[in-house]
């Protein structure tokens, strides 16, 4: 599937701010079930943009406004094409030992996704037993968060936590992504969080949730699989609709903007994103991959 990506990121101050620096994560990955073919970035009041890949080998683009401004805008444009997967194969729930020192840091907690309290009954999650399936327990528990919650934007903020999603059944791809991978960690199974966007319609006998804003999901290291994809807001495994962006423990590692500035006391922030199908467009029509 080849899809198009518009995001804009608009904060309006009330008095003029300067000295802002900031770190964006907008760039979608070239991996293995997709292939970046443009992208482009562009910053009002413009200022030059530079790159670097972080710890998880995501690129971040960083620049610094010095002047003062009273907006900030940061627009992106990406065409990628995504391609299916294969179902994971079936992996015995015996293989969990074997993972722990390997992938620690997804195994470890995190602020937004502390290991200090039993969350299975708090989510009213099963438990894995040694003759599980891996696989298919991923995909069972993918549903059940599904199931159990109510999709609602504007029901949390960036900051709510797993035990106030637990208790008020309602939020975003945020709060059912931080939920399944205290589940993860919790039995063993090695999770990351990842952020993309996802196409609304990608058939017409379906519709997924999440597509308004940046979306986000995990990943699961499978032996014999490497890490596949769980989409618990939709309650189904990640396919050619979803577009990814960046991988980290939590959303933390992945926050699309992170900045710092001096004045601007007060701000206005407005996200706009726009997924298509961009099978009509030509390859010579894209902007270069920088």
């Amino acid at each position: 599937m080849r899809l198009a990506v518009h995001h804009v990121t608009t904060y309006q101050y009330t008095s003029a701010a300067w000295d802002s620096f900031n770190e964006v994560r907008l760039r979608p990955a070239d991996d293995y079930r997709q292939t970046l073919l443009s992208f482009e970035v562009t910053i009002t009041p413009h200022t030059p943009l530079r790159s670097h890949l972080d710890y998880f080998g995501n690129v971040a683009h960083h620049f610094h406004l010095a002047n003062e401004h009273e907006a900030l805008t940061i627009e992106t444009e990406s065409v990628v094409v995504t391609y299916p997967v294969p179902n994971p194969s079936p992996v015995p729930a015996t293989a969990l030992p074997d993972l722990r020192h390997r992938f620690f840091e997804y195994l470890a907690p995190t602020r937004r996704v502390p290991l200090d309290r039993d969350w299975f009954p708090v989510f009213g999650a099963i438990r894995v037993t040694n003759g599980d399936d891996l696989t298919e327990y991923l995909f069972d528990l993918t549903e059940h968060l599904h199931d159990r919650f109510t999709y609602q934007s504007g029901a949390t903020h960036v900051d709510t936590t797993i035990e106030e999603f637990a208790r008020t059944h309602a939020g975003v791809c945020q709060d059912y992504t931080h939920a399944m991978l205290a589940l993860c960690r919790s039995t063993g199974i090695p999770a990351r969080y990842v952020s993309g966007y996802v196409h609304p319609h990608p058939d017409d006998e379906s519709s997924l949730l999440g597509a308004e804003g940046s979306h986000a999901w995990l990943e699961a290291f499978l032996p014999g699989n490497g890490w596949v994809g769980f989409d618990p807001t939709n309650g189904c495994p990640v396919g050619e609709a979803h577009v990814k962006v960046a991988v980290g423990r939590d959303y933390d590692d992945v926050a699309p903007v992170r900045g710092l500035r001096r004045g601007g006391s007060d701000s206005v922030l407005s996200v706009e994103v726009r997924v298509r199908s961009a099978t009509e467009q030509e390859p010579g029509e894209f902007a270069p991959v920088r």
